[in-house]
């Protein structure tokens, strides 16, 4: 009472939106303290749920997602597919250029904020797609709900993940990326469920409302910045239990951005970075065309791709669990041979058997890079200024996906296959795996 107190006596000093937060957050430590003392297992696996929510939510926009609707909408509207997919390319754009400042926000002010903005946004902008008749509404509203999927729900995501644990990281973050394969899997069927109920105008609608109501509650309600704001250690236990195993919980790096900048692990980071996303992208959207081209039928080309998808997800407990045991440079290693092998399969492909092998081993590559990567950052680098520092790297990652697609298109168009493409993203993985014994622990 006495804060609530406190914060009316100078309601004429301040705004009536800080007010509210004061109190929330007044009122919000003091329950979440309590709440603490009696749960059965660690808050931070509470954490856990609620960013699993918006991996899951994150999916709304995303290519998988937006292919279901390029058929019904360039017909009914006569857009050229070019047009719908440059959408997708500004809104990568816009995240990378958003996303530095976005990492700053997050560290300041926690990932509730960032992800409960992202979530509205882009359940609003899927919902107002549904009413569009021009192409610069569509724009307009896609670019943001991909700005939103491509910076902001990463940046909120894993820094989340990565405030509340330390020791058991990597489970977390697999878990993390597991939900959200399933959210890239389940998303395109929601959209294809609700299009051949009421046409595509209803399936944006689904779309959005699916986002806000998995996405919005459990964040709101249950995020926090640090374990530290209510009295807890990552990885579990109270601040005022001094035990030694507890003490060595909270040992860890604290790196500003610009300190980390200046390490030679952050630039193999990033050349390691770009590298592989490209690969990543160039591959995943071109895979149907070239299995097609190469004799697999169209059903079967969606099976293998399928299995890709499946595999990735999978794979990221695999990571999770070999990450402590291993460590993150040979599972990084492991993850460019995979992704070098999968590569060399997919130009060898004549029929649906090697299509499949090669599936696998691009699911294998890939399921390591979206899990481990964020581990390292973490790990070598701390949680204080994590945000400000992936905000850094998304803007090379974003750049990367961009350019493989293009890459690709642009190889195809000239050889009339994609032969040289995927000779090209090889040599990248190959390249990247001889980078990974480079990247050591940074050290002040």
């Amino acid at each position: 009472m006495q804060a609530l107190k406190k914060c009316l006596k100078n309601t004429k000093e301040r705004h009536l939106y800080p007010l509210l937060i004061s109190i929330r957050n007044r009122l919000e430590e003091k329950i979440s303290k309590s709440l603490a003392n009696f749960l059965p297992t660690h808050y931070g696996w509470f954490i856990l749920f609620a960013v699993c929510c918006a991996g899951f939510a994150r999916q709304g926009p995303a290519v998988a997602t937006l292919s279901i609707f390029v058929t019904p909408m360039t017909v009914e509207l006569e857009w050229s597919r070019t047009i719908i997919s440059g959408a997708v390319s500004l809104g990568g754009i816009l995240a990378a250029l958003t996303s530095p400042f976005i990492g700053t926000i997050v560290d300041k002010h926690g990932a509730r904020f960032v992800l409960c903005l992202a979530i509205s946004t882009t359940a609003i902008c899927s919902i107002f797609i549904s009413f569009t008749e021009s192409i610069l509404a569509f724009y307009l509203l896609f670019c943001v709900a991909r700005m939103n999927f491509a910076g902001p729900f990463d940046l909120g995501i894993y820094s989340a993940i990565n405030n509340w644990f330390v020791r058991l990281r990597p489970q977390a973050v697999s878990i993390a990326t597991l939900v959200q394969m399933a959210g890239l899997t389940a998303m395109p069927l929601i959209a294809y469920a609700a299009i051949s109920f009421d046409g595509w105008r209803m399936g944006w609608i689904i779309i959005g409302a699916t986002v806000f109501v998995i996405g919005f509650f459990p964040n709101f309600f249950l995020l926090h910045r640090r374990p530290e704001d209510i009295g807890l250690l990552p990885d579990g236990g109270p601040v005022k239990d001094s035990s030694e195993n507890n003490k060595k919980q909270v040992e860890e790096p604290i790196f500003s951005r610009a300190e980390a900048m200046k390490t030679s692990a952050f630039w193999f980071l990033i050349i390691f970075t770009a590298l592989v996303y490209p690969i990543q992208a160039g591959i995943s959207l071109h895979q149907a065309p070239h299995l097609i081209e190469r004799g697999v039928s169209a059903g079967t080309a969606t099976l293998i791709i399928s299995t890709f998808s499946a595999i990735s997800g999978a794979s990221a407990l695999f990571y999770g669990l070999a990450v402590r045991r291993f460590g993150a440079r040979t599972n990084l290693f492991v993850s460019a041979i995979c992704l070098a092998l999968g590569c060399i399969l997919m130009n060898k492909v004549q029929g649906s058997g090697l299509g499949y092998l090669a599936a696998i081993f691009f699911g294998l590559g890939i399921g390591g890079v979206l899990c481990v990567l964020p581990i390292i950052w973490a790990d070598y680098y701390g949680r204080s200024n994590f945000g400000a520092i992936r905000g850094v790297v998304l803007t090379v990652q974003v750049g990367a996906q961009a350019i493989g697609p293009i890459l690709s298109g642009a190889l195809r168009d000239w050889t009339y296959n994609y032969d040289l493409s995927l000779l090209v993203f090889s040599f990248m993985a190959i390249l990247s795996a001889f980078i990974c014994p480079l990247i050591r622990p940074p050290s002040h």
